[in-house]
């Protein structure tokens, strides 16, 4: 998991690059919301919450990454 975060670093560490992921992902879970609330399916309604879960993590994903690293030099 390291050379994961290792590798995605550039991206976090850059902000014009870490800014429009963030505002990707909360478009995406703007779309995603509209879609909830018309959803009737109970199983697709899950599938979206889950969905919208791991976009949100993107927030927090240089918080993340940065801490993965720190763990492993330890």
């Amino acid at each position: 998991m390291t050379e994961f975060f290792k590798q995605i670093l550039p991206l976090v560490n850059t902000t014009e690059m870490y800014t429009l992921l963030k505002e990707y992902a909360e478009h995406r879970i703007k779309i995603l919301q509209g879609n909830l609330e018309s959803q009737k399916d109970h199983h697709r309604i899950l599938e979206t919450q889950g969905a919208i879960a791991e976009l949100r993590r993107f927030s927090t994903l240089r918080e993340e990454a940065i801490e993965s690293l720190k763990n492993a030099e330890k």
